[in-house]
């Protein structure tokens, strides 16, 4: 995420929320590359069949942020935060048609919670069930579901996370940590397909 406009992010995304539209057509080339960052996380881990590219990804979450019109932007490490959460919706949305068309087939897209650790449920986890997890863990600890979302869902690396999150390294290891126990523990139940 190191961008040596940092501050001119931060501005324009302001006057964006200002109600400058022309704050908005210079913003987009500079964080086109770190949306399609994003996005190529996103679409790493996704099926073969999966028929939604990158770029249809970072623009369908472009049209979405310029939608966000009463949003307060703080700064680009908001931006990037509010990107990531909606290109999350945006592929749950899609797992789900993709299930729907297969009327309830258990061949939704599944995903590594971690690649560098096995997970006692498998090397996969199914989209819907982890979103769906994720908004109960969220209930109980909205700071791990967001490190979660970040780290996994964005592909943000730790520094990165806390960074956004304005909390330390030590936090965000602690809160991943936390946060893939509770979330391996739930979808190993199964109760959230």
């Amino acid at each position: 995420m190191a961008d040596p406009t940092p501050h001119v992010v931060t501005q324009l995304l302001h006057d964006w929320s200002q109600g400058d539209e022309t704050a908005l057509e210079k913003l987009i080339p500079i964080v086109y590359d770190e949306l399609r960052r994003q996005a190529a996380n996103y679409m790493r881990r996704e099926r073969p069949w999966q028929s939604l590219q990158t770029t249809a990804l970072v623009h369908e979450a472009y049209l979405r942020l310029v939608d966000q019109r009463a949003v307060e932007w703080q700064n680009r490490n908001h931006f990037f935060a509010i990107s990531a959460s909606l290109m999350r919706r945006i592929l749950v949305d899609h797992a789900r048609q993709h299930q729907a068309v297969k009327r309830g087939g258990t061949d939704l897209k599944l995903l590594a919670l971690d690649d560098a650790e096995p997970t006692p449920v498998g090397d996969d986890i199914d989209l819907a069930a982890l979103d769906q997890a994720l908004e109960r863990l969220a209930l109980l600890d909205e700071q791990q579901s967001r490190v979660v979302e970040l780290r996994f869902f964005s592909g943000l690396s730790v520094e990165e996370t806390a960074e956004v999150l304005n909390v330390s390294t030590r936090t965000v290891k602690r809160e991943w940590r936390a946060a893939k126990a509770w979330l391996l523990r739930e979808l190993s139940r199964g109760e959230l397909a």
